[in-house]
């Protein structure tokens, strides 16, 4: 099973790989991201005929998230020149091997982190074994939690960026008040939860999944790409100082 759910994938992403190239743009590949999942999951209980009650709430949980961001990142990015962040890894490969390396570095390395990041729900759908797992309860809700960050942060950005006033200024309001990156936090919490809703299953070993989501958001690709942006930006390095940069947190208290 775990062979065919490889093959899917990289099927999937030399697909993305060519219509990349054909639109000479790699940052398609961010708006086919949530989709990976979908069709992952989606496979894996098809194929393994998984329609234990745990089962197909886990692979509708990650269907609901992928779709969602799916038609969000479709629509923040359609019709727009490629993403500064990979117009910068055009710059830094050279003029040499530019489709071979965008090849492996953007969606073969895109694939392996969706694959790990995806491997616990994976792991629940496959082990099918119990209608409800102990912790799912628990699990469901920290999904939850995870849910209402990112769609009610990425919906605040949405509204904050449409109002043409708002021109060169920070969103400081609403969940950003208490992070800079809620969005993020809410996706990386998403991920503990389902993580945690196979608790009991002899996923254990699977934290690698929420683990890996965590660092690359918070440490890699997500946060501190978007901190680098703004490094030369006043207003945010104000905003900076008093605001959490990850988990929310009341406000700091500038003397």
């Amino acid at each position: 099973m775990y062979l065919k759910i490889l093959l899917v994938a990289l099927l999937f992403y030399i697909m993305q790989f060519l219509y990349g190239q054909i639109k000479k743009n790699n940052s398609i590949v961010d708006i086919f991201w949530g989709l990976g999942f979908v069709l992952i999951v989606c496979f894996t209980t098809l194929s393994n005929q998984s329609f234990s009650v745990t089962s197909v709430l886990v692979t509708s949980l990650v269907s609901v998230w992928g779709l969602r961001l799916f038609f969000h990142i479709y629509k923040r990015n359609h019709g727009k020149t490629e993403d500064f962040r990979y117009q910068n890894f055009r710059k830094g490969w050279g003029t040499k091997w530019v489709k071979t390396k965008a090849f492996f570095h953007v969606y073969i390395l895109q694939m392996l982190m969706m694959l790990i990041i995806v491997s616990a729900s994976v792991n629940i759908i496959l082990v099918n074994s119990k209608l409800w797992l102990p912790y799912s309860p628990i699990g469901l809700l920290v999904w939850l939690v995870g849910f209402y960050f990112e769609v009610r942060a990425d919906k605040e950005l949405r509204a904050f960026k449409r109002n043409k006033g708002n021109k060169g200024k920070i969103l400081t309001t609403g969940l950003y008040k208490y992070s800079r990156h809620p969005n993020y936090f809410g996706e990386a919490t998403m991920w503990w939860g389902i993580y945690i809703m196979g608790l009991g299953s002899g996923s254990e070993l699977f934290i690698i999944s929420p683990l890996t989501i965590t660092i690359l958001v918070r440490y890699v690709s997500g946060v501190p790409m978007l901190e680098h942006h703004y490094k030369n930006n006043e207003a945010f390095q104000e905003y900076a100082k008093k605001t959490s940069i990850f988990i929310p947190w009341f406000p700091k208290k500038l003397l």
